[in-house]
């Protein structure tokens, strides 16, 4: 029979619905009949055939017509919210916010699994997972070296030994020896008191990547997970049932306790979940939607699902990877400009760049050459001042392999850092199943990633930092010899003045975000905990800077995106004349979604719809085949095969991607 779990106020119910030819006023009442059963005072209804109320879907909020059939409009087992008239919005409720997620109603699970070993995740494969494109299963391997850890921990508690965590408190508690009977109590009670977090709830995206990553780390075999407890995780994974996680709360050691605890509260039964199908609603219900029951915590269980550097690690994973999509595509706006403003391309000769041979330097400098080069891509605008007096150009312009540069050997080296502490054990005590003993150790200190993300949030605020001032130059006529603010009948038309304002201040704002969170320490713990990472900050400011750059939203308009649109105009006001071949393939990509600025009109649509270009990659996609084509065709150095050829691409993904039968 088909079963609606429906919301009213503070109490979830169960509606089974026989015919489901009935309407949505119909299982209304029904719903609020049962509401009024459970209330001594009738929850103050008189009367629920009288009583007015609107009935919408948990999930995005649409409201539902009091006369469709439930046939019509809803799917068994699916959470909708009953809002009595004169109310307000329920206070445990958490509307989901359209926009947010990808995983909506609509989602279905993918068909294709990656295997989980704790030792071959890559922060590519984590932001896959968190975008639904994946489920997990474990390999062989791994479950047996869970298994074996888990049977030493058994062993333990039956022998009665004294180890922290397993059968003492935590923290300033680990001289205090927990009875047997009472190791159950102590893991949840572990889990329930740390979840103190605050603050918005992690998009599902970001749940999921948390959920993947702290699911890899336990397959290490060295948490002492029971391959039952382990296996239900995956199962929640793959149904998207994700814990409500705040975002705040964590100094990143010992790791990340309240948010790793608010993802196992919900996994126990406890707290709120989101799924698509349901939305927000209460975490028991929600697994209970989808076939699953809570998780029921052995000893050192709860202790091994809250503890490590996950939320650090997974967000510092989206950061990364988002980094490296706008610093490759900065290369390309920034050659773009280097053309509307009539710049020379001596600076990125190779000789110049093998006398400073820093990687990201010499990859920039090609980058330019593949885009710009005049034999290659013959350029009318180049040619046009091919025999102007100018010597050099300004380092905005002049200097980018060298500032673009040290941004992509950053970018390189958070992402090893990153890579290796996705596959790093960060639980305490470790359990070392072959040696029959556990250790104490610090491996849950957040300080490597903490670090890492903040130098990757200085690195690509000067993404930004350098592109304002190109934009600077192309805005102002005594730099760019074009007209002032890029349009026509100046003083009517105010053109990108506050563009370039826009991105001045995003800049600003950077310079302050870029403040590294991980030189901070404050002891917790009574000072058990007498040095902490401050980890947690130092990634949600990594992507709010990365955001700032490129991606943002409605109300973050990025500063390349800015910068792109200033360069497609300035190409308006040399006409006819024509850019390289590749950067005209950019030009075209970007009137496809704006066209020209002929008169001032409403401008943040326009710098959506190209930042909504640099988001896709699509700027990094119609400019690449060019580059491809250059590196191989015009450096037979860096040929394939070539003892000194180098890719621009990251090292694909070993893992095999296995399609589901």
């Amino acid at each position: 029979m088909p079963c609606f779990t429906v919301h009213i106020r503070d109490e979830w119910l169960a509606v089974p619905c026989r015919d489901t030819t009935n309407t949505i006023r119909w299982l209304g009442q029904e719903a609020l009949k049962r509401y009024v059963k459970n209330k001594p005072d009738n929850g103050g209804i008189t009367a629920v055939k009288d009583t007015r109320f609107v009935v919408r879907r948990c999930q995005g909020l649409g409201l539902l017509d009091a006369d469709d059939t439930v046939e019509d409009v809803l799917e068994d087992n699916d959470f909708v919210e009953l809002a009595i008239e004169g109310d307000t919005m329920s206070p445990d409720f958490i509307p989901y916010e359209p926009g947010v997620s990808h995983l909506t109603a609509a989602y279905r699970e993918p068909a294709e699994y990656i295997s989980l070993d704790g030792n071959t995740l890559t922060s590519t494969d984590l932001v896959n997972l968190g975008r639904g494109l994946y489920k997990i299963k474990l390999t062989h391997e791994a479950e047996r070296k869970v298994v074996q850890a888990r049977e030493l921990l058994d062993t333990i508690v039956k022998e009665n030994k004294v180890v922290y965590g397993i059968t003492t408190g935590f923290g300033k508690f680990a001289r205090t020896v927990i009875p047997v009977s009472k190791l159950k109590e102590l893991q949840e009670n572990l889990v329930r008191s740390h979840s103190a977090g605050v603050g918005n709830p992690l998009s599902p995206e970001r749940t999921r990547m948390l959920l993947a990553l702290r699911i890899n780390v336990l397959a290490k075999g060295y948490s002492g997970i029971s391959l039952e407890t382990l296996h239900t995780m995956i199962q929640a994974f793959n149904a998207s049932c994700l814990s409500f996680v705040p975002e705040k709360g964590t100094v990143g050691a010992s790791g990340d306790l309240a948010p790793l605890s608010h993802l196992a509260l919900g996994l126990i039964g406890e707290g709120k979940m989101w799924s698509p199908k349901s939305g927000w609603a209460d975490a028991k219900y929600v697994l209970e939607a989808h076939g699953l029951k809570p998780i029921s915590l052995k000893p050192k269980e709860g202790l091994a699902l809250i503890n490590g550097t996950q939320m650090i690690t997974s967000l510092g994973a989206e950061a990364v990877e988002r980094a490296q999509a706008i610093a490759r595509q900065a290369d390309i706006i920034a050659a773009l400009t280097l053309e509307v403003l009539k710049g020379t391309t001596k600076a990125f000769d190779s000789d110049i760049h093998s006398l400073r041979p820093h990687p990201g330097q010499i990859e920039v400098a090609l980058r330019f050459r593949s885009l710009l080069d005049s034999d290659h891509h013959p350029s009318e605008i180049a040619e046009s001042h091919r025999f102007c007096d100018r010597v050099q150009d300004a380092y905005t312009m002049r200097c980018c392999p060298q500032v673009h540069g040290v941004t992509n050997d950053t970018i390189t080296f958070v992402q090893n850092i990153i890579n290796t502490e996705i596959n790093s054990a960060t639980d305490n005590p470790m359990v070392f199943a072959e040696r029959g003993e556990t250790i104490s150790g610090g491996n849950f200190h957040g300080e490597y990633p903490a670090k890492a993300l903040d130098f990757l949030a200085i690195a690509v605020h000067e993404l930004a930092s350098i592109s304002e001032r190109r934009t600077e130059r192309l805005c102002n006529p005594s730099l760019s010899e074009l007209p002032a603010f890029l349009v026509n009948e100046g003083g009517l038309n105010s053109g990108f003045m506050i563009a370039h304002c826009t991105a001045a201040a995003l800049v600003s704002e950077n310079k302050v975000l870029c403040h590294p969170s991980s030189v901070d320490s404050l002891s917790t713990s009574a000072a058990t905990e007498d040095h902490v990472s401050m980890g947690g900050w130092a990634a949600r400011k990594a992507l709010r800077v990365v955001e700032h750059v490129e991606q943002g939203n409605a109300f973050q308009n990025p500063v390349l995106a800015i910068e792109l649109l200033a360069a497609c105009q300035g190409i308006e006001f040399l006409r006819p004349l024509r850019t390289t071949t590749p950067l005209e393939k950019v030009y075209d990509l970007v009137r496809s979604v704006v066209k020209p600025w002929i008169k001032d009109r409403f401008m943040s649509p326009d710098i959506e719809a190209v930042h909504r270009l640099l988001l896709d990659q699509k700027v990094w996609h119609v400019a690449k085949p060019y580059i491809d084509k250059y590196q191989t065709e015009y450096i037979p150095e860096s040929r394939p095969g070539s003892p000194t050829a180098f890719s621009l691409e990251p090292p694909a993904s070993p893992r095999k991607r296995v399609r589901h039968e």
